[in-house]
């Protein structure tokens, strides 16, 4: 649990100035062509490498939001699981995803453009690409992730 409630607080500081965080579920409608994506450096609790978008409300409050994540050929993210349910659509690219406590990228499903995966709280995966690649996770926040081996967690090599 320290491990979320870390990413929380580091991520509530990086969301002021790495995102233009969008409007709230409520306050007005919201709409996001492929030209107007303002891409990021993502959370650190991802491994280097990967850029981030909040379309859709703020990934560090309570609430709705939706966040795109584009990572680079050769990506990897070892096993973690999430505290709520999460949907993921693959935008382009080709999504590895496998799942359990050991990443093992043989057994990794490749998932190609259009693919949607949703993810109970608590399932243990990990992710591989071999192509530049981008998803969209829906869910609520606050986002937090939880890695299997706390060692894997890029925030404990800085």
């Amino acid at each position: 649990m320290k491990i979320a409630q870390a990413f929380m607080i580091g991520t509530a500081a990086l969301a002021a100035s790495l995102f233009v965080v969008p409007a709230q579920a409520g306050e007005k409608h919201v709409l996001v062509s492929p030209d107007n994506i303002q891409w990021g450096p993502a959370p650190p609790v991802l491994p280097k490498g990967a850029q981030a978008a909040v379309l859709f409300g703020d990934p560090t409050k309570e609430g709705q939001f939706a966040l795109r994540i584009k990572v680079p050929a050769g990506y990897h993210v070892p096993p973690h699981s999430h505290p709520v349910d999460e949907n993921v659509t693959v935008i382009s690219g080709t999504f590895k995803l496998g799942m359990g406590e050991t990443a093992d990228q043989s057994k990794a499903e490749a998932l190609p453009a259009g693919s949607f995966i949703s993810l109970p709280p608590g399932m243990n995966h990990y992710v591989y690409t071999d192509e530049e690649t981008v998803v969209q996770i829906n869910t609520v926040g606050p986002w937090a992730l939880d890695y299997v081996n706390p060692q894997d967690d890029p925030r404990k090599k800085m």
